[in-house]
């Protein structure tokens, strides 16, 4: 009877764990897709200026360059826990954890590109800012080329 109970209390262990994995990993996707979140809002409003097609406010601008760059400074790599795809509602490739220096190097390209352009708006220098959002904008499309699955 104690060779039973101890496999039933293995089982049990081991069913709890992998829910708590999942959950991990549900939390992690979540938490990732927020914070990708913050970088479309802040984004968005950019690159209708920069297009033309919403006016040009140099303030708008600045803050939204600032946010970004605040926002480039969360742990977004905690966000992709080794596995957080397939079953989860993920947009993930698995490519990100065969190569994950790279991944890595893209984000914290990321976070260079936002810092400059944040830089770039506080100058108030319209032509700086629209450049500089070319360059935040292409490393932050870079990642999502190789990456990231199309919707």
């Amino acid at each position: 009877m104690k060779k039973r109970s101890i496999i039933a209390l293995l089982t049990l262990a081991t069913g709890i764990l992998t829910m708590q994995g999942a959950g991990a990993n549900e939390a992690a996707i979540e938490y990732r897709q927020a914070v990708m979140n913050v970088y479309l809002w802040n984004l968005k409003p950019m690159a209708g200026m920069v297009k033309g097609k919403i006016p040009f406010d140099a303030e708008l601008f600045r803050s939204r360059a600032e946010g970004l760059a605040t926002a480039t400074r969360l742990d977004l790599l905690s966000g992709f826990p080794e596995g957080s795809t397939d079953e989860f509602d993920s947009s993930a490739k698995p490519v990100i954890w065969e190569k994950w220096p790279e991944f890595k190097g893209k984000f914290e390209a990321l976070r260079r590109e936002s810092a400059k352009l944040a830089e770039a708006a506080r100058s108030g220098d319209a032509a700086a800012m629209k450049a500089q959002f070319g360059n935040t904008a292409k490393s932050c499309g870079g990642c999502h080329k190789k990456f990231r699955m199309k919707k």
